[in-house]
């Protein structure tokens, strides 16, 4: 098939590149001219695991374009794909104005029928709204309106987008329908469902996938909190409920909090949905307040431990929110490095990917390191924000010789707590006890 993608973000370039993988030609659009250019000349502007094979291979066959303009992208195209950012308001509602404004653009300019796509987060109601934007300009037989929203996990999101758990598509039209189902064959051939339902149904199904996911990780650092003030350990707890199969073992892992481009904006967005609706989400609205203390949880943790913290330096491991990815959006380690320098510390951090993003946000009021043991040398103690595999078996006689003294706050539970007390570290993690610690007598 003849497909576009307007918007070459992280869900745009993955689906247009992935579509292009099995054999379709592929025109992605952006207003960004020298990001455009950038992939021309086979730069991948993202970091995701595996996609820059992709890219260059299908760029190299001719089957992946980039341009700027609009209407010679979508003159060909029998279905057109609108994944462009949807910000939060000042209120918590998702921005439309990016999606609406090339629904008005697309009516004006399509000349035979074309599946228009929405594939970025948006609210339940917006296909209606893409729809009147097209109507606009458009007769009503050259357009049907589809909400395919997507379900990829930053880090893993080449192999979601080609070996999908479901598709999910929410269509009124007998003919959409067909065009969407020729179009995931491909991606299903073993037998994992292409669900079709109505538009509004499928928008907020991804709104409610996000929203139980942040839900299920936001009870686990819970439960982590009060595990550290009963005596008990959240990994034995964690084991222990996940092995039942209606709760299952994943997103059980507690530590500081959720972040990222979906679930704070989604979450948001659904409770501002709601109070829209006149239905207050009381479970949604206490996941996002515990999630927002969470993300400095760890630093009460440090200031028991030290006191004042002025003058204190801080090694920092991880910076984006997750690991495999340099997204840094609502990534606990800026409130934590916020946290820090108004209490008058400085920071030294190290990420293998992320630095470029947040030196962009932070300029000099942190300093960077090479490598995760150059970021120690001379540091009082090592804080742990991101569980990127080459933080997990560190060379921890290194580490001790490199730190002031052998203190780690580790907010991903990356170490075991038997090892670190016979490694003679201060260790503070979440939900478990803490190991070898000596809190000072003014704290």
């Amino acid at each position: 098939m003849n497909i576009a993608v307007v918007g070459t973000g992280y869900v745009g370039l993955v689906t247009g590149t992935c579509f292009a993988e099995t054999g379709n030609h592929v025109i992605c659009v952006d207003i960004d001219a020298n990001k455009v250019q950038m992939m021309k000349d086979g730069k991948v502007p993202i970091y995701e695991p595996h996609l820059d094979v992709l890219f260059e291979r299908n760029i190299r066959q001719g089957r992946l374009h980039f341009t700027t303009d609009l209407a010679s992208a979508i003159k060909d195209a029998q279905i057109i794909f609108l994944a462009l950012p949807t910000p939060p308001g000042e209120d918590g509602s998702a921005d439309l104005k990016y999606v609406l404004g090339v629904a008005d653009d697309l009516g004006k300019i399509i000349t035979d029928y074309k599946v228009i796509v929405d594939k970025s987060t948006v609210p339940v109601g917006t296909s209606e709204k893409v729809h009147a934007a097209l109507a606009k300009h458009a007769k009503a037989d050259l357009f049907d309106v589809v909400s395919n929203p997507e379900f990829l996990r930053e880090g893993f999101a080449v192999d979601d987008f080609l070996k999908p758990d479901r598709v999910v598509v929410g269509t009124s039209s007998p003919r959409a329908q067909k065009v969407m189902e020729d179009l995931y064959k491909p991606f299903v051939r073993q037998g994992n469902p292409i669900i079709f339902m109505d538009e509004r149904s499928a928008e907020l199904t991804k709104y409610a996938a996000n929203a139980f996911l942040a839900t299920k990780i936001t009870f686990m650092n819970e439960i982590a909190n009060f595990c550290e003030r009963v005596g008990a350990d959240v990994d034995k707890v964690r084991i222990g409920i996940g092995t039942d199969s209606r709760i299952g073992k994943r997103f059980l892992f507690p530590g500081i909090g959720y972040g990222g481009s979906c679930f704070p904006k989604d979450v948001q967005a659904l409770a501002k949905s709601g109070n829209d609706a006149g239905y207050e989400f009381q479970i949604i609205k206490a996941v996002m307040e515990v999630n927002e203390d969470q993300k400095t949880s760890i630093i009460p943790k440090i200031t028991k431990h030290y006191g004042d913290l002025k003058g204190k330096r801080f090694a920092l491991w991880g910076l984006a929110f997750k690991p495999d990815t340099d997204d840094i959006r609502e990534a606990p380690a800026l409130y934590m490095i916020d946290a820090l320098l108004k209490a008058g510390a400085s920071v030294t951090a190290f990420d293998p990917e992320a630095m470029p993003n947040v030196k962009k946000q932070v300029g000099n009021s942190i300093a960077f390191a090479a490598d995760e043991y150059e970021a120690l040398k001379g540091a009082d103690a090592l804080i742990i924000a991101t569980e990127w595999a080459l933080f997990r078996t560190p060379d921890f006689k290194r580490v001790a010789e490199l730190l002031k003294e052998k203190v780690i706050f580790d907010g991903r539970n990356l170490y075991d707590l038997d090892e670190m007390e016979k490694l003679g570290f201060q260790y503070v993690s979440v939900g478990r006890q803490p190991v070898n610690v000596r809190v000072k007598a003014n704290a």
